[in-house]
């Protein structure tokens, strides 16, 4: 199977679930006159994927406790829980340009982070499967390549996720940082 079609599509599904239950409980707290309720999900959002980074601290050695795989897999769950609070908090504001950067940002860092999740690994192995196949069904070398050339260019692509990932992530923290001191500067 192609990885456009095993791999990519599947992640964009997961990728637009988050934002669909995202929309559905921003519009189930405005039917039910909750509005404000919203206002609270951002900094509960934050604390959790502050939480999350369990896993980037023990991967760097800074704390020496915890399965790396088990954190892993709540640094992924945690980080996902917080965005939707996080975008929920986020809600539909056109009047205030910083949270809605700070918002794309996290867009961009959970994406990064599902294509390392799902999509490399994945992938791989899909890329590796079709190679045997092919030279299995008698292919020269060459054919191979270029039967799994468009799969290749895709994962090749893929393994800069980490490029992307970490930077945005910290963008995301710098211009939440920044939008948080701004909320407190200015409430009266």
């Amino acid at each position: 199977m192609p990885v456009l079609i095993g791999q990519v599509i599947p992640f964009l599904g997961m990728f637009a679930t988050m934002v669909l239950i995202t929309i559905v409980i921003d519009y189930a707290l405005h039917a039910l006159h909750l509005v404000r309720v919203g206002r609270y999900l951002g900094p509960i959002g934050t604390a959790i994927i502050i939480a999350s980074f369990g896993y980037s601290l023990r991967k760097r050695k800074i704390i020496r406790s915890g399965s790396p795989k088990k954190l892993l897999a709540l640094h992924e769950y945690l980080a996902w829980v917080g965005s939707v609070m996080i975008l929920v908090h986020a809600g539909i504001h056109f009047n205030a340009q910083l949270p809605w950067i700070a918002t794309v940002f996290l867009l961009i860092s959970v994406a990064s982070g599902l294509v390392g999740k799902f999509l490399l690994k994945r992938a791989s192995a899909t890329v590796d499967d079709r190679r045997s196949a092919l030279i299995a069904s008698g292919l020269d070398p060459g054919q191979v390549e270029k039967e799994l050339f468009l799969d290749l260019v895709a994962v090749s692509a893929m393994k800069q996720w980490r490029v992307v990932h970490v930077p945005i992530a910290l963008l995301v923290a710098i211009f939440s940082l920044m939008h948080m001191v701004s909320i407190w500067m200015f409430i009266k």
